[in-house]
């Protein structure tokens, strides 16, 4: 293939390169280039294919934008070439990088290159590194945050009878829910909240801990059911931070043999500062809870988790501190002089909340362990990370040394080709304070693994592996204790072989060194581990042969035979240099020094010995570089985006082809891995996960360049983006090896700052990927303090800031360490290196230098910091480069200076060669200050710039010169603070002298003295613009210096010119202005993104003339303002519109014979599912045909139906809810239900569309090319896409499941925003804006929620900006009033007064504000002077208090236009606390174009639950809104018709009355045109509908983290006009009194606990417990049936249960005394289940509990109808069940099993029982009473029970005669018989001896 014959001429084909394909590609051009800065760098290596072998050519034509294709600094390995052939000509990886592409005027714009933020930090040439823009470290800073834990209730817990209490754990904190007596499933619905004040990773690394206990009191702890862990950090990184009603599934950490204990439904959710939650919508919870489907665990976790073991080895450790922290040593040691080790090492290692330690090894710098410690835990874990710490041990405290973290997911891999963790062995290298001996360590937190380490602490070897056990194994030890034990040591050699690793540094610059320190000596000390530490350096270390017993001597004394005999060949001795010489800086200005390196440069470099473990270093080195190429890439696509570039998608695809190149170059590259010993098990499983990640994403990458178009931009985007994370997530290292290399500023023998190198950056390869991305290049580093000093402002400040150039690698591949230095310089060796060509030198010494002029072309800033407490500041600039500085004026009092001065900097004296400099200039460093008239100047924020350079044989002309402004992004610590507008360039000054520069023209301004303006060319180009202000009014302006504002007037102010509002005369009475309209003319620039911001500023005007600052606003960027006059081109779009919608109406089976250019919007009714779904997906742009609700007259035929046919029409007769029982909250409920249902919609959508993508694709870019621009292609991409979808919906619904759906249609709906109504409508901002007044200085800690503390007022108004003149028809259209020139039509801002009607429906989550963990809430309003305060209705002890009220104020704006609704917490003592409070801005509301005075209703009538609440009428409003509109209609037609401007609506036209008559009427008509105001041309915008908006509540002492949120709206009406009706009534649904009765009659098969007395025979005494609310209080038994042998009872016993229910939340309400302290009742709402327990009577002893069943109410499953039907099932398998409610059914009988567990834990049936439910009203049961047990009324027949079951000891001759007589008759007589004969048998034996006697003495 020959590129020429593609034709690639550089200069015409606008530089394309040659693809595989052949095309040319100019996407690969990097569009983002830094337009001014990277202007000399086309330092370009193409590789083209005929380019083989040959040398690259140069050339260097001045001017012209060819690519200059110089050699690199040095030429390929040919060996690599061969494969270069059928590779695409795609730029080499690092030249991509070189943003360089200037080209000519006239090429093709696509490949012209843009300005960027990221061009200054880009790597623009190979010498050069980018340095790193934030400086603050965010890592150890203490944020707050909140842990809110909701527990709800808990099931299937494991054990009898149990009360369980729920504790929640989180760190130390420990919180208890209330007991719940004797049930195993009991609902708490208590909420928990902890507060914490800490940096992020100590918070992330804290466990929550969930356990259920069972019967814990005051006196005894309780015995732990089962618990559950999880990090805090688990919790942070799920979507929204939360989880929300998930089951925690309970295992017992002491028993592993044992399966689950129970689930625990819970929300948990972590806030951090700022984030808000978006709590998924409350209500009820219907939907059956689904245990395994919802269980508590992230994606990807399995739900059985089995148990491990962690195995944590540890073996040995070097290189810790000669530390000791107990003063007694230091005396020992002053007294004695003994010089032992001091240091009493031991490790301990922290997981999921256990500890483990091994053993301490006394006195030892190099302590061995060999021990392992053991963890067991579930697998996976939820605890993300391992803490390893070494300890020294010590009498007085233990402190930390060193630690490290072992982040799980990056040693494991859960695919399904993935791995368990595993590490090692391998060291870990633990870094923290600095290594010098005081007693006090002030950054000791460095060692706890808080923050940056800023020095070397030691490095231990260890290893890690998990296995899972088998739980069924007999044998395993099943305690989860931590366990400590001996482990095999491992071969010295397994963590690599030792090598010898040289590093070099040289020290180009350093200056900006701060005053403070600037007057002693200074030197800079490099360390890399202990190797070049001056306290403790280390030497070569032994390789251990010998025993470990040996002494120390010996150890020495090998030690230097060893280094003699490696080294003496080439070096010579070489003893490293670890620091530069001491020098004194000299001054560069009032705030720095700078250090006189002129052409004399140090340097350093250090020997140290590491095992050779670099392939881990490298495979991360090219992964990064690739992500870093990523990140580059779409910086520059976001800059193009944001400043609206054309061509954003082909800069994207370019990124994407780099990513695939990439992606692949990796795969080959780590593919030649070699299989070398020392590799790890993980060492191998990543590089195989690594290599399948990459090719995965080299191929997803492919494949997403060829979908990235304009329109799908954005979302590919964010795709690529997830590459970038998951790039840098894989690129990083778990296994250490080389220590990161450190450098430190020393002063004085005091280190003062540091910065810190990883040793992967500076690493050398032989293969260019490999190479760490700072080797053997000059990095501007900056220094910083240490620890805690770093935070906050003073961390701010550089402390120096140094050109370093660090080359690290094997001493054997040490040849060229200097080959990346700019050239011209000359080595200076210690003399015993002189001759040896390789031994590196101690300084260098530049011969050649170059003069160079710098220009920094300083036009403007914006949006800087507040200095001052004026809320302004002073700002100046202050432009650093190389060892020199210069200053801008300083403009008072302004955000946005512009300063339009040129600063020139003259004989800048750079080393190197000159071709070097061209292409790697120097950065430029601009500081930002605050000048203040006393102390010194604030600093304000800081950039960095790179200059054009233009060398003195270049021509000074385009394309290169003159340079471009550009903006730079200031940065103030971590955070942004404004933008500076500005230019830089570089000339050489040749052998002419200055003469031959370009000159500088322009005069200096007279006024200003001798400054330099920006000249012409570079100055942007102006035209003249109007601007026009609406000034309306200003609000809530706080006290200046205690005085309040009185006369306030506002100034305007942009690029020089402005005006001055009317003052205001009395700001109390009347705040609004008296002139409305004003303007000003001034230049601005043509280009849009280079205007100035307009400055707001109220002044008051106080007495003799004096004006005082109230507070001021930036409006950083007018572009929302600019009016652009209509095309004369596009004049045609409303024709356009027309046809295009009358195509889209006939594409959705309109019919086709309207006459063109007008559109029906069709009201008839269709499926209701279908329904719900063109509701969601109306869109306020979109102009589809639009379909509304199904109307009245629809609901008419369908009652007429259901009365008329007769027939099977009971069952849903029944369903239906009567029209007489609906309130506003059924409407509420099923709007609940709708909006949920849309969520799952959306989300069933999304997927949907995803699939769809490629088909839309095509559609879209149709759409795109048609002549109307604007028409967006969504809507009719979802019409088209949604009619297959809906088909599939109705197939998916199941018959039965219809009738309930249209039911739910027939309540009329509202909007239920799960938001605020502002953040649905745009702030109402539609034409009046809203601008914040700030005073005061910005607070200095990062918290940005400072900005509300800073508000002192806001001032309404608006802008608008056009270029002058405009064309005549806006000006000559009817009724233009040049008064107000753009802001026609404006309602006039005299005072109104206004009838505000606020509805509070109910709050959720509130924080609780008592020390129980409830609140007693109450709502309290305040708008203007009135003040609402709710209290004597407060709601005891609740977190979701239903309010339920409305509240009617008086009010006038302006003066009262700021509503406040607060939640307060009632205190029988001391005031009320606020929990949080909601502000909503009434007047924009009001006065707003989406009429958000009173919501539209869906449906217009005239009576019941869902009245019209509007005064006027819908034909009214809407005659209005077209009159104002200047539309033309309503014309209402015949047949339900109506017009307006060209859009005709059909609908109902008959509205039926209280009274059931039908009436003609043209307001449902009126309604659906309001309904649908969005889409009528020019005038339309969308209507607020009725509604119910959520507000997040906040507390300024808690800023930005959410209390809680209220459910509310707000009414407004004008007192102008007719007085509305009566306020809807919302309060609160009163519980409904009902009555259950519940007869058991009998039980069966009841298993037999007692023996008995005389036989051993099983029976039991069983009664039956029953009850149905909350707890015990209530519950009610029957009689004892004794002595039952079979396990049947009969009892005959009714129980009554009189209870409260609230029906829409399924919820039975109980108020009760909490305790016996409490003051009052509280409310709570439970769910209704009754509860049966079957139990065995015991005299003496406590009852024995056998068995039990939970009957919710609302379903459960049928009873058997005989005892042998009943079975275990009915409890176990409910899905499959036919479930019945008792609510529906009244009346069941039937029988139901009792369970209870076995000692297995498995669930067995311990009984049946037979039982009548029957559910009864209030007044139904008063009717016919019933009386408990067997009582009167309606007494129950008396059980006939067997005759044993008489209480013994109550009839004994009974029982005996019974015992007697029946069983016992045969065994009684055989004892009698046997006992006879044993009496003859004693009585023989005891006259037989006597008889004996007589007869042989008396014979």
């Amino acid at each position: 293939m020959h590129a020429a014959e593609h034709g690639f001429e550089g200069e015409k084909a606008g530089a394309g390169f040659v693809t595989a394909a052949g095309r040319i590609s100019p996407e690969l051009i990097d569009l983002c280039g830094c337009r001014a800065k990277a202007k000399g760098r086309e330092k370009k290596h193409l590789v083209l294919p005929f380019s083989k072998g040959r040398e690259k050519t140069k050339e260097h034509k001045a001017g012209k934008g060819v690519f200059s294709a110089m050699k690199l600094g040095k030429a390929r390995p040919t060996k690599d070439d061969h494969r270069k052939q059928d590779e695409p000509a795609v730029l080499e990886a690092e030249d991509l990088d070189r943003k360089a592409m200037r080209l000519g005027g006239g090429l093709d714009p696509d490949t012209i290159s843009l300005a960027s933020v990221t061009a200054v930090t880009t790597n623009v040439s190979n010498k050069r590194s980018k340095p790193d823009i934030k400086m603050e470290p965010s890592a150890g800073r203490p944020m707050d945050y909140q842990v809110s834990v909701t527990i709800i209730e808990a099931r299937q817990l494991v054990g009898l009878n149990m009360d369980p209490v729920v504790c929640v754990e989180v760190g130390e904190e420990k919180k208890y829910t209330s007991m719940k007596e004797s049930t195993n499933c009991p609902y708490y619905n208590e909420y928990f909240v902890f507060d914490f004040h800490v940096p992020p990773d100590v918070m992330f690394d804290k466990i929550i801990k969930l356990s259920v206990i069972h019967s814990k009191n005051l006196l005894r702890s309780g015995t732990l059911v089962g618990s559950f862990k999880m990090d805090v950090g688990t919790v942070y990184t799920q979507p929204e931070h939360q989880f929300y009603h998930k089951w925690a599934i309970l295992s017992d950490p002491e028993d592993l043999t044992a399966g689950l204990k129970g689930y625990l439904k819970c929300d948990i959710a972590v806030v951090g500062k700022g984030d808000n939650i978006k709590t998924p919508h409350k209500a009820n919870e219907t939907d059956e809870d689904d245990i395994e489907g919802n269980l508590l665990l992230p994606d990807g976790v399995p739900p059985e988790r089995q148990w491990a073991r962690f195995y944590i080895k540890i073996y040995r450790a070097e290189g810790l501190p000669r530390m000791n922290t107990s003063i007694m040593a230091n005396v020992k040691k002053a007294l004695i002089g003994e010089n032992k080790d001091l240091v009493d090492p031991y490790v301990q290692v922290v997981f999921a909340g256990q500890k483990g330690k091994t053993s301490v090894q006394k006195s030892s710098y190099e302590p061995l362990w060999n021990e392992q410690i053991i963890f067991t835990e579930m697998f996976p874990p939820l605890c993300k990370r391992i803490k390893v710490q070494i300890r020294d041990s010590d009498k007085v405290n233990d402190v930390a040394i060193g630690t490290h973290f072992i982040d799980l997911r990056k040693i494991s891999n859960e695919g399904d080709k993935g791995y368990l963790p595993t590490f090692g062995p391998a060291w870990v290298n633990m870094y923290g304070s600095t290594r010098n001996y005081t007693l006090m360590d002030e950054h000791q937190e460095l060692n706890e693994g808080l923050g940056e380490g800023v020095s070397f602490r030691a490095r231990l070897l260890m290893s890690l592996a998990v296995e899972i056990l088998d739980t069924s194994n007999p044998e395993i030890n099943s305690s989860t204790e931590v366990q400590v034990e001996q482990a095999t040591s491992v071969a010295d050699n397994c963590t690599g072989k030792m090598e010898e690793f040289f590093l070099f540094g040289a020290f180009l610059e350093a200056t900006m060194i701060d005053r403070k320190i600037g007057d002693k000596p200074i030197n800079f000390e490099v360390t890399i581990g202990n190797y070049g530490n001056q306290i403790d350096g280390m030497a070569k270390p032994v390789l251990r042969r010998k025993k470990e017993g040996g002494d120390g001597d010996e150890e020495e004394s090998e030690l230097l035979q060893n280094s003699s005999e490696d080294e003496g060949g080439e070096d010579g001795e070489m003893v490293s240099v670890s620091s530069s010489q001491p020098m004194k800086p000299l001054v560069t200005d009032r705030n720095y020094f700078h250090l006189p390196y002129f052409e004399k440069k140090p340097c350093i470099y250090i020997k140290s010995w590491w095992q050779d473990q670099r392939r881990r270093l490298y495979n991360a080195n090219i992964m990064d570089k690739i992500a870093d190429k990523l990140e580059e890439g779409l910086n520059d696509v976001q800059e193009m985006i944001k400043t609206e570039k054309p061509h954003p998608e082909r800069r994207l695809r370019g990124v994407l082809e780099e990513l695939s190149s990439g992606c692949l170059r990796f795969v080959t590259l780590a593919d030649k891995d070699q299989h070398h010993a020392s590799r790890t098990r993980l060492d191998r499983e990543r590089l195989k996960s690594c290599m399948r990640e990459l090719e995965n994403m080299g191929q997803q990458a492919t494949t997403l360049r060829s979908q990235v178009k304009k329109n799908t931009m954005k979302d590919k985007l964010k795709l690529v983006q997830n590459f970038l994370q998951k790039l840098r997530f894989l690129a990083d290292e778990p296994q250490h090896t080389i220590p990161d290399i450190f450098i430190w500023m020393i002063s004085n023998n005091k280190r003062i700052a540091y910065a810190r190198v990883p040793s992967k950056d500076i690493l050398y390869s032989i293969v260019d990927e490999e190479m760490g991305k700072d080797c053997a290049k000059v990095k501007t580093v900056f220094l910083k303090l240490p620890g805690k000093r770093g935070f906050g402002p003073a961390g701010w400040t550089v402390q120096a800031k140094m050109e370093i150039y660090l080359w690290l690698g094997l001493n054997k591949q040490r040849k060229d360490f200097l080959s990346g230095l700019p050239c011209g310089f000359e080595e200076k060796k210690i003399a015993r290196g002189q001759n040896l060509p390789s031994f590196p030198p101690i300084s260098l010494l530049y011969t050649k230098k170059q003069v160079f002029q710098l220009r920094a072309h300083m036009y403007q800033a914006r949006s800087l910091f507040a200095a001052d407490s004026s809320g302004l500041s002073d700002p100046f600039a202050r432009v650093f480069f190389t060892s020199q500085s210069q200053c801008t004026e300083v403009l008072n009092e302004t955000l946005c200076p512009t300063w339009d001065q040129l600063l020139v900097f003259d004989n800048v004296e750079l080393y190197g060669e000159a071709h070097e400099m061209r292409d790697d200039p120097p950065i430029i460093v601009i500081e930002i200050y605050d000048q203040d008239t006393v102390g010194k100047a604030d600093f304000m924020g800081r950039t960095f710039a790179k200059p054009v350079v233009k060398m003195s044989d270049e021509q000074y002309c385009p394309p290169r010169f003159p340079p471009q402004l550009e903006y730079y992004q200031i940065y103030r610590g971590n955070s942004t603070a404004g933008d500076l507008l500005a230019a830089f360039e570089l000339l050489q000054i040749g052998p002419g002298g200055k003469s031959d520069l370009p000159p500088i023209d322009g005069p200096t301004d007279m006024d200003r003295g001798p400054i330099l303006p920006v000249p012409l060319g570079i100055r942007p180009v102006l035209s003249k613009y109007r601007v026009e202000i609406l000034f309306w009014g200003l609000r809530d302006l706080k006290r200046v210096n205690l005085a309040q504002v009185d006369r306030p007037r506002v100034d305007i102010e942009c690029a020089g010119k402005g005006v001055q509002s009317a003052l205001i005369q009395n700001y109390k009475k009347n705040p609004n202005f008296s002139t409305l309209v004003k303007w000003f003319e001034v230049d601005l620039p043509e280009n849009e993104l280079l205007h100035p911001p307009l400055n707001i500023r109220v002044v008051d005007c106080r007495a003799f003339g004096r004006y005082t600052l109230v507070g001021s606003h930036a409006v950083s960027s007018l572009r929302k303002f600019i009016y652009r006059p209509p095309d004369k081109k596009a004049q045609h779009w409303n024709m356009t519109a027309k046809h295009l919608k009358g195509y889209l109406a006939m594409a959705n089976g309109a019919p086709r014979s309207r006459p063109t250019g007008e559109i029906v919007v069709n009201m008839e009714p269709e499926v209701p599912i279908k329904k719900m779904e063109t509701m969601v997906k109306l869109e306020a742009n979109s102009d589809a045909v639009v379909k509304v609700d199904v109307s009245e007259e629809e609901k008419e035929k369908k009652k007429k139906k259901k009365k008329g046919g007769g027939g099977g029409g009971e069952e849903v007769e029944e369903e239906e809810p009567d029209e007489s029982m609906l309130d506003w909250w059924s409407k509420y409920f099923a709007s609940i239900e709708t909006m949920k249902e849309q969520l799952r919609q959306q989300e069933a959508a999304a997927a949907e569309a995803e699939e769809k993508e490629e088909m839309e694709i095509a559609e879209e870019i149709k759409l795109d090319d048609s002549p109307m621009k604007g028409f967006k292609g969504q809507a009719k991409n979802k019409e088209k896409s949604k009619a297959p979808k809906d088909d599939k919906k109705k197939k998916q619904q199941s018959a039965p499941e219809l009738p309930e759906k249209k039911n739910k249609q027939k309540i009329d709906e509202l909007k239920v925003f799960n938001k605020e109504l502002e953040a649905e409508f745009d702030n109402f901002e539609d034409w009046l804006h809203t601008f914040n007044l700030l005073r005061g200085k910005i607070g200095d800690n990062d918290d940005n929620a400072t900005e509300e503390e800073r508000i002192v007022g806001r001032f309404k108004g608006s802008m608008c900006v056009y270029k002058v003149p405009l064309p005549d028809d806006i000006t000559k259209e009817a009724g233009y009033d040049p008064n107000f020139g753009m802001f026609q039509g404006i309602p006039s801002n005299d005072p109104i007064n206004v009838l505000v009607r606020v509805y509070i429906v109910r709050a959720t989550d509130l924080h609780p504000a008592d020390i129980n963990g409830k609140a007693d809430p109450y709502i309290a309003i305040k708008l203007g002077k009135t003040d609402i305060k709710d209290k004597e209705n407060y709601i005891s002890k609740q977190l979701n208090p239903v309010f339920g009220k409305s509240f009617d104020i008086e009010a006038t704006f302006p003066m009262e236009s700021m509503l406040t609704v607060a939640v307060y917490d009632w205190d029988l003592v001391g005031t009320d606390d606020l929990i949080g409070e909601t502000k909503i801005d009434l007047e924009n509301r009001y006065y707003s174009k989406h009429r958000a005075t009173c919501g539209v209703s869906q449906t217009y009538s005239i009576h019941g639950y869902n009245v019209w609440r509007d005064p006027m009428k819908p034909s009214q409003i809407l005659s209005k809104l077209c009159k104002e509109g200047k539309v033309d209609g309503p014309h209402f037609g015949p047949g339900g018709r109506v017009k307006v401007a060209n859009r005709v609506f059909t609908g109902p036209t008959e509205i039926e009355d209280e009274n059931g008559q039908k009436k003609q009427t043209d307001e449902h008509l009126a309604l659906s045109v309001l309904r649908h105001w969005e889409d009528i041309p020019r005038a339309g915008c969308k209507l607020v509908p009725e509604h119910v908006e959520t507000r997040p509540l906040l507390n300024p002492d808690k800023p930005g983290i959410e209390q809680g949120r209220l459910e509310m709206w707000v009414d407004m009406f004008p007192m102008d006009m007719p007085a509305p009706g009566p306020a809807t009534d919302i309060s609160p649904r009163k519980p409904k009194k009902y009555e259950l009765r519940v007869i058991v009659w009998n039980t069966d098969e009841v298993i037999l606990e007692d023996d008995d007395y005389f036989t051993g025979e099983k029976s039991s005494d069983i009664f039956v417990r029953g009850w149905l609310k909350g707890q015990q209080e209530d519950k009610q038994d029957t009689d004892v049936h004794y002595h039952s042998l079979t396990g049947e009872g009969n009892f005959n016993w009714r129980y009554i249960f009189p209870f409260d229910y609230l029906m829409a939340e399924e919820k039975i309400v109980i108020s009760k005394k909490e305790s016996m302290f409490s003051w009052d009742e509280t409310e709570y709402k439970i769910p209704a289940r009754l509860t049966l327990q079957v139990w065995d009577a015991d005299h003496f002893s406590a009852d024995d509990f056998l068995g039990a069943i939970e009957l919710d109410l609302n379903r459960f499953p049928r009873g058997a109808k005989t005892s042998k039907q009943c079975s275990l099932e009915m409890v176990t398998n409910e899905a499959e069940l036919p479930m019945v409610s008792i609510f529906k059914q009244k009346r069941v009988k039937g029988w139901w099993p009792f369970v209870a567990r076995d000692e297995n834990d498995e669930l067995e049936v311990t009984g049946k029982v037979e039982a009548e439910l029957h559910l009864l009203t209030a007044e139904e049961a008063e009717k016919s009473p019933a009386g408990l047990a067997r009582n009167e009324p309606d007494p129950l027949e008396k059980p006939n029970r067997p005759d044993t079951s008489f209480i013994w000891f109550l009839n004994p001759l009974k029982s005996i005669k019974y015992l007697i007589c029946t069983r016992y008759k045969w065994l009684i007589i055989k004892i009698v018989l046997a006992l006879l004969l044993l009496i003859m048998v004693a009585l023989f034996l005891y006259s037989m001896p006597g008889y004996m006697v007589k007869k042989l003495l008396g014979a």
